[in-house]
């Protein structure tokens, strides 16, 4: 399977303190690679990072080869990579339709995008004109989701989708990660809970004090599950 996006020697700072040192991983095309660790190990700002949001002192982010690390952030969703924040981040006053908005002119996409986008969403359907800020919490997180992929990405970073969420909402959540394969999307997933990466993901990169230790497919995972108590504390 082709990578898609590589990343290598990451070194990342905030203000004087190194909080990344010499991260790499690389997300193949079609595929969900989930980053597991204890808070504080480094795996959102793994993800600012990519997105620019931090800005690399040393390394390399390359997307289909092109490098990322001089792009302004701006400009990172634009080359195809969409990030949903932990904590979701929406325009509360304004309404579900206006926050779609948004997400389509970041790359000038039109109806047909939002269209296929509600497709998947088709809650948010029956929303349009409400208020993002009186969704619930899963309706929010889907508005998010929803707003990230109007940008038509390639890459999807998603930092802890389902936090705070009803199991019926997580569920939603994650059938909807899944489905995004089939659309072409490869996904970047952020997640504490460890059974809903066993279900999800593909590969697993174990991020510890802002180190990238191992790299391993679920089925090892599986088999050898001391590398969860190992790297997140729980097993």
């Amino acid at each position: 399977m082709a990578e898609l996006l590589t990343v290598a020697g990451l070194d990342c700072f905030y203000g004087e303190v190194q909080v990344l040192h010499g991260v790499g991983l690389s997300l193949r095309a079609g595929e969900v690679l989930c980053l597991l660790g204890r808070n504080g190990a480094g795996k959102t700002t793994t993800l600012k990072a990519i997105m620019g949001l931090v800005p690399a002192a040393a390394g390399s982010i390359r997307l289909d080869g092109r490098e990322l690390t001089a792009l302004p952030a701006h400009n990172v969703p634009k080359a195809g990579i969409a990030y949903v924040p932990q904590g979701r981040r929406l325009f509360a006053e304004m309404t579900v339709a206006e926050n779609l908005q948004i997400g389509l002119m970041a790359r000038g996409r039109g109806e047909a995008t939002k269209e296929a986008v509600l497709d998947l969403f088709p809650l948010l359907r029956a929303r349009l004109k409400q208020r993002s800020g009186t969704l619930s919490g899963g309706e929010q997180q889907m508005l998010a989701m929803a707003r990230a992929l109007c940008l038509e990405p390639k890459v999807l970073l998603l930092d802890e989708p389902t936090e705070g969420l009803m199991p019926s909402m997580i569920d939603r959540i994650r059938e909807t990660v899944a489905g995004l394969r089939g659309r072409g999307v490869s996904t970047i997933l952020v997640e504490q809970r460890v059974e809903a990466v066993l279900s999800l993901a593909d590969r697993v990169t174990f991020i510890e004090n802002g180190r990238s230790r191992e790299t391993v497919g679920i089925d090892a995972l599986r088999a050898d599950p001391s590398l969860v108590k190992r790297y997140v504390g729980v097993g």
